[in-house]
């Protein structure tokens, strides 16, 4: 199991492999999906009593650095 920033793992035996939040198997596409529908840390946490306000910080920080990465767009006719 590979740790980033000490909240997110990945380990290729957990939820097929996506990043999780500690090794529990609440997904970063989970709460970055409640936060996209507008949902406040709030209502992830009540949702998710296991996790804690820093679990959805490290995520935005996660997607975050995500976004770093050099992307070519290739268009075709």
């Amino acid at each position: 199991m590979e740790y980033i920033a000490d909240r997110i793992t990945i380990d290729p035996d957990l939820c097929n492999g996506k990043p999780t939040i500690r090794g529990i198997r609440i997904t970063v596409q989970t709460v970055l999906g409640y936060l996209s529908a507008a949902d406040s840390k709030e209502d992830i946490l009540e949702a998710y009593p296991s996790l804690e306000p820093e679990d959805i910080d490290a995520c935005l920080k996660f997607a975050a650095k995500l976004m770093e990465k050099h992307y070519d767009i290739c268009q075709t006719a």
